[in-house]
C-alpha cells in the first residue's frame, strides 16, 4: 500500500492532514463530483485547507478537475472537482461450500473484473492456502490495490482473525491470522459474507443520512446485520443480526444449529426446494414455472414465517429501513405474505414508521467486502 500512503503517518500536522485528505477521499465517494467550496462546507474545513488538500490529490490523480460549473451568483466560478474511480482499487474474496468468487472494483464499486470457480471447502488449510496464492495475484495483477477483503460464512471475529464456527462449512475455531499478512503491503481483512455485504446498503447517501438499518439476506443460509452510523453492528460474540436462527415455528423442522423451527431451517433456499421436492418430485425453485400452484402455496407459507421473524427484528431493533435481500422477492405473493405477516404481528406505531424494502437486484458479498477496504483505506484514526 506504499504507494497510497499520502503523507508520513507521523504525530501532529502531518497525521492531521492525512486524516482529512481521506474525508475528502471519502464524501467525494459518496457525492462523485462537488467543488473546493462545497466541500469545505460539508467537512467545515477552510477553504484554503481543501485547495491544498485537493491539489495534493490531483497531484496523486485520485482526482481531475472538470471545468467550471454553471453558477448565476457573483463572485468567483466554482470549478468541479471529481474523483478518478480507477485511480483507487480493492478486491473481494468470498468462501461459499464449494466455491471461491473473487471481485476487483474501482472506487466507485464498479466491477472491474470477477471470477468464480470450484473448490474443495471441507480442509479449511487448503482453502487458506488457495485464498493466498489468490491474494498474492490479485495483487500482481493490481499493484495498486488499498486492500483485499475475504470473506466467509460464519461466526468471524475480525480483528483477532478467528472463524470460530461455520455450520456451512463445517469448520469450527479456525485460525485466520495468516492471511491478513500473506500479501506485501496490500491489507487484508476477514469479514462475515452477510455483515460485508450489508455495507452495500449505505452506498450512496448522503454524508448526515445515518439512519439505522438492518439488512436480511437469503440464500442457503440466512443472516442478517445492523447498520448504525458505525458500520456493522457485531455485537458481543460476533452475532448480532444471526436471524437465521430466530424461532418461528413451534416444533418446526430441526436445524443445523440443533433447535427447532428456525426461520433458516424453514425458508433457506435448501430448505424451500426440499419441500417443492417432496410436493412434486423434481420440482425446485430453478424451475418452479413447472407447478405454479404449489409454488404458490409454499411461497405464502414462506412470506408469512419471514413476516413473524420481521416483526421480531423491529421489536427488538426498530431499525429505520428494512431491506430483504432474496431470491423470492421476484414472487408476489411471496412479497404480499411477508408485509401482511410483518403487519399482523408488529406494533402498529413502530410497523407504520419502517420502512421494508425487497431488494430487486441482489448485493454480491465480494463487492461488500471491496467496499470494506475502502472503508479502511478511508480511516485514519487521530488517537
Amino acid at each position: 500500500m506504499e504507494s497510497h500512503d499520502m503523507k508520513d503517518s507521523g504525530k501532529g500536522p502531518a497525521l492531521l492532514r492525512q486524516y482529512n485528505e481521506k474525508r475528502v477521499l471519502a464524501y467525494l465517494r459518496q457525492q462523485k463530483i462537488s467543488s473546493r467550496l462545497d466541500i469545505s462546507r460539508a467537512l467545515a474545513l477552510s477553504k484554503n485547507t481543501i485547495s491544498l488538500i485537493v491539489d495534493d490529490l490531483l497531484a496523486l490523480g485520485y482526482v481531475e478537475e472538470q471545468g467550471v460549473a454553471q453558477t448565476s451568483s457573483i463572485g468567483r466560478p466554482k470549478i468541479h472537482v471529481a474523483l478518478n474511480p480507477s485511480s483507487i482499487k480493492a478486491a473481494g474474496i468470498m468462501i461459499e461450500r464449494q466455491r471461491l468468487h473473487w471481485m476487483v472494483c474501482d472506487y466507485f464499486s464498479q466491477i472491474i473484473d470477477e471470477k468464480t470457480f470450484s473448490l474443495d471447502t471441507s480442509q479449511p488449510q487448503s482453502v487458506l492456502a488457495e485464498i493466498m496464492r489468490q491474494c498474492q495475484q490479485l495483487q500482481q495483477a493490481w499493484p495498486d490495490l488499498v486492500g483485499i477483503g475475504v470473506g466467509f460464512p460464519g461466526i468471524i471475529d475480525h480483528q483477532q482473525g478467528i472463524l470460530h464456527v461455520s455450520s456451512h462449512l463445517g469448520w469450527g475455531e479456525v485460525n485466520l491470522q495468516p492471511l491478513l499478512t500473506c500479501a506485501d503491503n496490500v491489507p487484508v481483512s476477514v469479514w462475515n459474507n452477510v455483515k460485508a455485504a450489508a455495507l452495500i446498503a449505505r452506498e450512496g447517501e448522503s454524508a448526515n443520512d445515518n439512519d439505522a438499518r438492518f439488512y436480511l439476506r437469503i440464500g442457503e443460509g440466512i443472516g442478517g446485520a445492523l447498520l448504525t452510523e458505525h458500520g456493522v453492528y457485531s455485537g458481543g460474540s460476533w452475532t448480532a443480526g444471526e436471524v437465521g436462527h430466530l424461532a418461528v415455528l413451534p416444533d418446526g423442522p430441526l436445524c443445523s444449529c440443533g433447535q427447532r423451527g428456525c426461520l433458516e431451517s424453514l425458508i433457506g433456499l435448501s430448505a424451500i426446494n426440499r419441500q417443492l421436492e417432496q410436493r412434486q418430485p423434481g420440482l425446485s425453485w430453478d424451475n418452479r414455472q413447472q407447478s405454479a400452484e404449489i409454488v404458490n402455496e409454499v411461497m405464502a407459507q414462506a412470506g408469512q414465517l419471514l413476516g413473524k421473524a420481521l416483526s421480531q427484528i423491529i421489536h427488538l431493533m426498530n431499525p429505520k429501513t428494512l431491506l430483504i435481500d432474496c431470491p423470492y422477492n421476484v414472487h408476489p405473493l411471496f412479497v404480499e405474505n411477508t408485509l401482511a405477516a410483518a403487519q399482523q404481528f408488529t406494533l402498529t406505531f413502530p410497523f407504520s414508521r419502517t420502512q421494508i424494502t425487497f431488494v430487486t437486484e441482489r448485493f454480491n458479498p465480494a463487492r461488500g467486502l471491496a467496499l470494506a477496504m475502502f472503508r479502511r483505506f478511508e480511516s485514519v484514526s487521530l488517537t
